[in-house]
């Protein structure tokens, strides 16, 4: 009985090692090189390349869109996340509207007319991640009449503007001028392996600390502080003052 589980078990290992001798012999005759998969074509590879440049907007797509059109837009694609009306804002999201100015203080109230440096960026946003149960759905025309749309909410664009690659890169973004080079320790920190000097959490960024130095073992008072920033600031995400109070309460 032994005997034939060991003829089996032999015949078991033959019939593994002749599979294997097999398929290196068919790998070694392959040509030189990976030999792998196709070369791709440069229009095939232009389905993925969808990046906006800023400030330019260069590889905007051809395509345009009006306020009117956007409005009908964001109630079949937008609504039923973001609410029916755009700056009362919906479920998900608050108001898509307002918040200008609001970027030094404390809740910010960040909107597509109140965060943006440079207007395309709403393109490249809402092309490539909306609607969220179906990203990258939408057409150019789509994408351009929305944002016509919520950029004239904000007030950022007359009732007859028409959006398109030439002229969604000339509006002008009310926190275009509001960006600085991040210059906190953890950009610009050198290699330490052991015996690290801490260099502060998302929390200690909520404050600004330059040129207010405190105890190693106090903790910034916000109350003293003139000007919020790094962290989050406060940051209320598509909602406004109230809701943030009403959280904070």
């Amino acid at each position: 009985m032994q005997s034939h589980k060991l003829i089996l078990i032999l015949a078991g290992a033959s019939l593994v090692a002749l599979t294997s001798v097999s398929a290196y012999a068919e790998f070694a005759e392959r040509p030189e090189g990976a030999a792998f998969g196709e070369p791709i074509a440069e229009d095939e590879l232009a389905l993925w390349d969808i990046d906006i440049t800023t400030p330019t907007g260069a590889n905007l797509p051809e395509g345009e869109g009006t306020v009117a059109t956007g409005r009908e837009v964001y109630a079949a694609q937008c609504a039923h996340c973001h609410g029916d009306d755009p700056a009362e804002g919906g479920v998900m999201y608050g108001t898509m509207v307002g918040g200008i100015g609001t970027m030094t203080e404390r809740p910010r109230v960040l909107t597509p007319g109140s965060m943006y440096p440079y207007a395309p960026i709403l393109f490249d946003y809402v092309r490539r991640a909306m609607p969220l149960d179906n990203p990258q759905s939408m057409t150019a025309d789509e994408v351009y009449a929305v944002s016509a749309y919520l950029y004239h909410l904000n007030g950022l664009v007359d009732e007859d503007f028409v959006m398109n690659a030439a002229t969604m890169p000339t509006i002008e973004m009310p926190n275009r001028d509001a960006f600085f080079d991040d210059d906190r320790p953890d950009t610009s920190a050198e290699r330490c392996m052991e015996n690290c000097e801490p260099i502060g959490t998302v929390a200690d960024g909520d404050y600004l600390t330059a040129g207010q130095p405190v105890e190693d073992d106090e903790t910034p008072d916000p109350s003293e502080s003139q000007v919020q920033g790094g962290g989050t600031g406060g940051t209320v995400i598509m909602g406004d003052d109230e809701d943030a109070e009403a959280t904070e309460d």
